[in-house]
């Protein structure tokens, strides 16, 4: 059984000869996929803004089919 244990550790990074690239390469695509993800959520905040400024601006909708209250004129 004391070699069962041995080989549970054999994963981890420095085991091996290519485990420390493998691990650079692994870093470095995590850092891209963060950046991205920010780039992502900050395109998000400014197109969220973008439609909020439009909506404000824009003429109100009346989806029910209101008229106008023909009295007052």
């Amino acid at each position: 059984m004391a070699s069962g244990a041995k080989g549970q550790n054999s994963s981890q990074s420095g085991d091996r000869k290519g485990d420390t690239a493998r691990a650079e390469r692994l870093r470095a695509a995590l850092r891209e996929n963060l950046k991205r993800r920010k780039l992502q959520v900050k395109g998000r905040a400014v197109a969220g803004t973008q439609a909020a400024k439009d909506s404000s601006q824009a003429a109100p909708h009346d989806s029910a089919g209101f008229v106008p209250d023909k009295s007052k004129d």
